[in-house]
């Protein structure tokens, strides 16, 4: 099995990455390649034994999806993106990235399968952004989509890409919502919601973190490693179950942010909770409104996709995997 993984470089990417290698199949078949690119060279997972493609591609480089799916990887995930604040600022890059880059993907599988009947599976991680208020609580998975972000349009727009190219059989395509993956690892990024890990990373090894809204911002939350676990079993489900609408919104756990906060101070202390400065921003404050505060889920649920039950555990889950389990 030939593996593409579009986005690698980044943190979910690297981790899906080191998953696969580690296991060394996808539903029981053997994983003999990877080709991990992205607009920075990804690093070859260390436990591969097969042979390991690592390229600078940027997806909305005219050409670059074409030759990607000329080598005919069986499973391709779409994990690249810019990511939502950086999307808002920035009203060109996002739609060139977000949406023009995904459109060549898909066109160029398209143009392959006219070729020869060539049709992978195709893993795209969609986001809760797609939603915008005034939400229900929790959300429906009949809940219609009106994004209130460029991100979130951006993404919608992509959703229903997927699911009209699987109707017409060019690919089979699973879209898979990830809640806010949270406790990210590394250094902050530009995502509006960066804050939700920020404020339980950084206290957990002794650093300042700042948080900009209010306690009671209630949002919904998977670890990294759920959300490695959804793309891998968005990768190898029986897509008939599945049926017509090929986007889901992925099980996870809502919380406030004080939640958050008093499961930092019963796993890490009351030490750890003190590092946590406020300094409400406006701009966050007004997106963060918008927001998806929790979901049913119940179809991804049925269809055996599972995340954490608590807070609690999405500390400890970081504290296991990037920490070596101390803090």
């Amino acid at each position: 099995m030939h593996i593409l993984i579009i986005g690698a470089a980044g943190m979910v990417g690297r981790k899906l990455a080191a998953r696969l290698a580690k296991d060394g199949n996808l539903d029981g078949r053997a994983i003999d390649m990877m080709t991990l690119v992205d607009v920075v060279t990804p690093e070859a997972p260390a436990a591969f034994t097969g042979k390991a493609v690592l390229e600078t591609v940027d997806l909305s480089s005219v050409g670059e999806a074409e030759r990607l799916v000329a080598r005919r990887p069986d499973v391709i995930f779409h994990l690249a993106a810019i990511v939502s604040g950086e999307a808002e600022l920035d009203f060109d890059k996002g739609y060139r990235i977000n949406l023009d880059g995904t459109r060549y993907l898909f066109d160029a599988i398209r143009i392959a399968h006219g070729q020869d009947g060539y049709k992978p599976r195709v893993v795209f991680t969609s986001s809760i952004a797609v939603f915008g208020a005034p939400l229900p609580y929790p959300i429906p998975d009949e809940f219609h989509t009106t994004p209130l972000t460029s991100y979130g349009t951006q993404k919608a727009i992509c959703e229903l890409l997927l699911s009209d190219y699987s109707r017409r059989g060019f690919f089979d395509g699973i879209g898979i919502r990830l809640p806010t993956i949270c406790i990210r690892p590394g250094k902050p990024n530009k995502a509006a919601s960066g804050f939700f890990s920020n404020i339980l990373r950084e206290p957990l090894v002794g650093q300042e973190a700042v948080l900009p809204v209010s306690e009671d911002v209630r949002h919904w939350h998977a670890s990294p490693r759920s959300a490695v676990g959804f793309l891998i079993h968005g990768a190898t489900i029986d897509v008939e179950k599945v049926g017509p609408r090929r986007n889901l919104s992925m099980p996870g756990l809502s919380a406030t942010v004080g939640e958050q906060i008093e499961a930092l101070r019963r796993v890490a202390g009351e030490k750890a909770v003190s590092l946590i400065r406020r300094e409400p921003d406006e701009m966050i404050m007004r997106m963060c409104a918008g927001w998806a505060p929790g979901f049913e889920a119940k179809r991804a649920i049925e269809l055996g996709f599972t995340a954490e039950k608590s807070f609690d555990e999405i500390i400890k889950v970081h504290i296991e995997d990037e920490l070596g389990g101390k803090f």
